[in-house]
């Protein structure tokens, strides 16, 4: 057996160049507190003696000799004095400590601009908090809105950064129309193009506004630190999950806050639906979970249906069962898979049934992954041939304690097309791409917490798991290796992730077969024990330079 090589992170001395760094800036940090009194008298020290230099050249020559008599007196004088010198040393050093103090001015308010932009706030909110039977409204026309504004922060470029708000009890906070209203009259007024997250707290009759971050996007494929049956979908905000992954962006080492799916027959959601925009990420996606599912060791079954030839790299590697593009070769994969999934079932049931463990080959994952499926199926419908998702049905359903995990990317244009078993089955969906918050709650069943941009990189979007909480998420950068107008250092990495290709009379056979033959694949046998129809075809495409 082939040996591994190590993770980057592992094998590289990075990661303790930087752990000595950081002791480094650590124990500078330490000796800065420790000194800090010896620092700030010697600063002190400095500015007397520069004050005494100055008084001195500005004193006229003819009293200098008076000046320096007189000093000669007080010395003479302070060292006659019983304790003189100790009570000299000691004001000489308060004197210093007093003048080499920090006088930064300390910022006690907003300046005339931050003001007006809160006062302008507050009337906007006014004809949402207020009403006429109030009293004692706290949101009034020409009010004070520092009775509303507890908190605040502003950039160097004078916008809003973060804002708590008070509002009235009488606010209708648990209906999502009126959040809605107030969160895009917030953005709209707080400035445009930056992604906000607002913390609603109905008990205290409180909101929290504040800019987020931009998620990292320079981390490209690498060998992430999970175990079987995990998988990163990508990074998302500390503060929505416990775990970070070691990982190396660019060439740093960093820790960051992963989005976990979890697969198998323990996962509350077996199957996975990414829809998305044009040039959006999905086909990344697809990519990055094939890269580590095939480090797991399972088998891969990738159905593309744009044509575009983007999982050409992964054509005739170890684990990779099939790469279709058409729609003939599409139904004998999904009918295969069906059969496959059938076959799983049934052998595991009579194991259970004669005491014994599920045999091996039912046990070792098995991932179908359809992108823009949609497309094969018009085309198969146009030929007149079986629609391809038909056999989706199965996988879909019984998948999940036969090891079978489905993952379907489309696009927003063609959701109407998909099956209803794809919208009942799939419980963990992704949204990547610009997309409008009516069609994210559509697709995850909950609006995201923040506001989308209308401009955002490739990979970029959110998740949600079966009925959890809805997350950012920025994908792992992961294009085609064989695309050269990529970034160079992401398509190595991939290269670097892909296996071996297949050696051996089946890759053999297949590599000289025409195009369109068909054949079993190793190991593979159908629900009665016989191989099921073709699923390697092997397309040689050259490696890059």
């Amino acid at each position: 057996m082939a040996r591994r090589p190590l993770p980057r992170i592992l094998s590289s001395g990075t990661a303790s160049l930087a752990r000595g760094r950081d002791l480094a800036r650590t124990a500078a940090d330490s000796a800065t507190d420790v000194l800090h009194p010896l620092l700030v008298i010697g600063r002190g020290l400095r500015i007397l003696a520069a004050a005494g230099r100055r008084r001195w050249s500005e004193t006229p020559k003819d009293k200098r000799g008076p000046a320096l008599l007189l000093g000669a007196a007080c010395v003479l004088v302070v060292a006659l004095v019983p304790y003189g010198p100790l009570l000299a040393l000691v004001t000489l050093m308060a004197a210093a400590a007093w003048r080499g103090r920090d006088r930064t001015p300390v910022k006690t308010g907003p300046s005339d601009a931050e003001a007006e932009r809160l006062g302008s706030l507050y009337e906007a909110l006014v004809p949402y908090f207020s009403i006429p039977e109030d009293p004692s409204p706290l949101f009034a026309h020409g009010g004070e809105w520092d009775k509303a504004f507890s908190g605040y922060e502003f950039d160097e470029a004078g916008r809003l950064t973060r804002l708590h708000i008070r509002y009235p009890a009488y606010f209708t906070d648990g209906e999502a129309a009126s959040r809605a209203r107030i969160e895009a009259l917030l953005h709209a007024k707080s400035g445009r193009g930056r992604e906000y997250l607002f913390d609603w707290d109905e008990e205290g009759n409180q909101l929290d506004l504040s800019v987020l971050a931009a998620l990292p996007t320079g981390i490209a494929a690498q060998p992430f630190v999970t175990s079987p049956g995990e998988s990163v979908l990508g990074f998302t905000d500390s503060s929505s999950v416990q775990r970070t992954l070691p990982v190396l962006e660019g060439e740093q080492p960093r820790d960051v806050p992963p989005v976990i799916w979890r697969t198998g027959p323990r996962s509350t959601e077996p199957h996975l639906l990414a829809v998305g925009q044009p040039g959006s990420g999905t086909s990344t996606l697809l990519r990055s979970l094939a890269l580590q599912a095939l480090r797991h060791g399972a088998d891969v079954l990738i159905v593309d249906g744009g044509g575009s030839g983007e999982y050409a790299c992964l054509t005739g590697r170890a684990g990779v069962l099939a790469v279709e593009c058409g729609p003939v070769g599409a139904v004998a994969t999904l009918e295969w898979a069906a059969r496959e999934t059938e076959r799983r079932l049934v052998a595991t049931h009579r194991a259970r049934e004669a005491g014994r463990p599920a045999p091996e080959d039912t046990r070792r994952p098995l991932w179908i992954l359809l992108d823009q499926p949609s497309v094969l199926a018009h085309l198969a419908v146009a030929e007149g041939g079986p629609d391809p998702m038909n056999h989706l049905q199965v996988p879909l359903r019984h998948g999940r304690p036969a090891h079978v995990t489905v993952v379907v990317a489309e696009q927003f244009d063609h959701l109407e097309l998909l099956h209803d078993a794809v919208w009942q089955h799939t419980r963990a969906r992704i949204v990547l791409g610009p997309a409008a918050i009516q069609q994210i709650t559509d697709v995850l069943g909950l609006p995201p917490h923040t506001t989308p941009t209308s401009q955002v990189p490739p990979g970029r979007g959110y998740a949600r798991l079966g009925t959890g909480a809805v997350h950012r998420l920025q994908v792992p950068a992961t294009p085609d290796p064989y695309d050269e107008g990529t970034h160079p250092g992401y398509r190595q990495a991939v290269l670097e992730l892909l296996p071996e290709r297949q050696q051996g009379p089946a890759g053999a056979a297949a590599s000289v077969a025409p195009a369109g033959t068909v054949g079993p694949p190793a190991g593979a046998a159908g629900p009665a024990g016989a191989a099921g129809p073709a699923l390697v075809k092997v397309l040689d495409a050259p490696e890059p330079s």
